[in-house]
């Protein structure tokens, strides 16, 4: 396929372009690279702007016949959003309505869209399918959530087909050790265990809730690799070549483990003792979040090849140890 990726040079995108290109797909990238890093991105045709500049992604969409759109541009921290919503919902949602609109304007008709598993907010089971209520505690997931329910007015009106990837923590590293995770600030949890011990000490890594109803206390979350993320994206795209309307898929490995887990994990991984500091709750982080994800499984026939979370934490460890500058970041 002829592919555009709209913030390909982020982590999850610049990701999706390497497998993507592996796999023998034509790729071009756009990213206003406020967040993402050019350099993830070597020898990969590139445009640098805005998607919500309708001149701009006219002159990228225009008589290009791509195949299909993959869409990862958005502000993600869900605590900024609680404290900046506006930007949240101008970037998130105003940003992918020209999008849409440029891509209705010039004829493309395929999106794969970079959803989240806070559309669904807490959880009323132990794991979520895809039928489980929405209803987002915050307003990054309440973004991401309007905008699936656009997607589903496009596909209805203007026959914009899509397919919407709801993702649980994605993490680790391609292999390779040559791409990673790279946020400023950095917020997640598997790079701050690891930004801690490359610091030998110098960083304190915080632990957000102690009282959560979990059986250690800290938030549960289910962890899959971004290699296996882009699998899944690769498959969603060849699915929209042959099936029209709006889509929604969960990916997990449908295992949660807690802070602390995690933690622990990465000591194994590292051989060095973890040292963290115990904090107050964050807003709008629900207390466990594990996917159902036999849906894609079944109708994709995608499964997730990292299901280890040493495994995942391995691969992000080489490539933080393979970083020059890392300790500097």
């Amino acid at each position: 396929m002829k592919i555009l990726i709209c913030g390909g040079a982020g982590y999850i995108g610049s990701h999706i372009a390497k497998a993507a290109t592996e796999a023998g797909h034509k790729i071009t990238i756009v990213d206003n690279l406020v967040t993402g890093h050019k350099e993830s991105i070597p020898g990969l045709p590139f445009h640098q702007g805005n998607i919500g500049d309708l001149t701009f992604m006219e002159s990228v969409l225009k008589g290009a016949r791509y195949d299909l759109v993959m869409h990862f541009c958005a502000f993600s921290l869900v605590g900024e959003s609680f404290t900046d919503p506006e930007s949240y919902y101008q970037n998130n949602v105003a940003q992918t309505l020209n999008l849409l609109q440029v891509m209705k304007q010039t004829g493309h008709k395929r999106l794969v869209f970079s959803s989240t598993a806070a559309t669904y907010g807490n959880p009323e089971q132990d794991k979520i399918n895809e039928n489980h209520p929405k209803n987002p505690i915050n307003p990054y997931g309440r973004a991401k959530w309007m905008i699936e329910q656009i997607l589903q007015d496009y596909s209805a009106a203007y026959r914009v087909d899509s397919v919407c990837l709801r993702y649980f923590n994605a993490a680790g590293s391609d292999p390779s050790a040559t791409i990673g995770e790279k946020h400023k600030p950095e917020t997640h949890l598997i790079p701050n265990t690891l930004k801690s011990v490359a610091s030998g000490g110098e960083l304190t890594l915080n632990v957000f809730g102690t009282d959560y109803p979990t059986p250690d206390g800290s938030c549960v979350r289910d962890y899959i690799h971004v290699n296996d993320l882009a699998s899944a994206h690769l498959l969603a795209g060849e699915y929209l070549q042959n099936n029209s309307g709006y889509h929604a898929f969960n990916l997990g490995i449908g295992k949660g483990f807690s802070v602390l887990e995690v933690i622990k994990a990465a000591e194994a991984v590292t051989g060095q003792k973890i040292e963290y500091k115990l904090c107050d709750r964050r807003p709008g982080d629900p207390p466990v979040l594990v996917a159902d994800s036999t849906l894609a499984q079944q109708t994709l026939n995608w499964q997730p090849w990292y299901t280890s979370i040493e495994n995942i934490i391995a691969t992000a460890w080489s490539w933080h140890k393979n970083r020059e500058t890392f300790k500097s970041q």
